[in-house]
């Protein structure tokens, strides 16, 4: 069955000091970051492509076959969208030329946060998805999570006011 592309929001909505959770899951859910090299290398990506646009990663965490990203515009000027786009082309035409494979599934899920949405509740879903799937015990024993914003020490400490984060 093919994979339906998510909708997008108006592009006025990815503007500014936006905040932004992105999922991007790879194509038919292959687990190429279950290698940490290549979630390293995706990550290089998702980081260097934040600098280019504006935008803050406030929390990240590879899954095995998704990536969940909590992101917000810096400037006036800041474009998320562009920024996830962009991102998405170019760790997938890397990771293409490295592995003679598609890296992306079509479309990606965003939510922009309103106002009262918590920011320290999608750090910790975020921080807390390898815990909940089963994959590690502690969030701290998960390499694959980190922040532009925080310090590791600091994400960690955020999942512990909220032990039921978004769900």
């Amino acid at each position: 069955m093919p994979h339906r592309r998510p909708p997008r929001l108006p592009d006025a909505d990815y503007v500014g000091a936006q905040r932004v959770f992105l999922t991007m899951c790879t194509f038919d859910r292959r687990e190429y970051f279950a290698e940490a090299a290549v979630a390293d290398e995706v990550c290089e990506h998702l980081l260097a492509t934040a600098v280019r646009w504006d935008v803050e990663v406030i929390a990240y965490c590879f899954m095995p076959d998704h990536v969940h990203i909590l992101v917000e515009g810096r400037t006036e000027s800041a474009d998320c969208r562009k920024y996830a786009d962009l991102f998405r082309q170019v760790s997938g035409f890397q990771f293409r030329r490295a592995h003679r494979k598609r890296l992306w599934q079509d479309g990606y899920f965003d939510r922009v946060l309103r106002d009262e949405d918590a920011t320290l509740t999608v750090v910790s879903y975020i921080v807390l998805n390898p815990v909940r799937a089963g994959v590690c015990r502690a969030a701290s024993d998960y390499p694959l999570l980190g922040s532009s914003r925080y310090a590791l020490s600091e994400l960690l400490t955020a999942t512990e006011w909220d032990p039921h984060p978004l769900g």
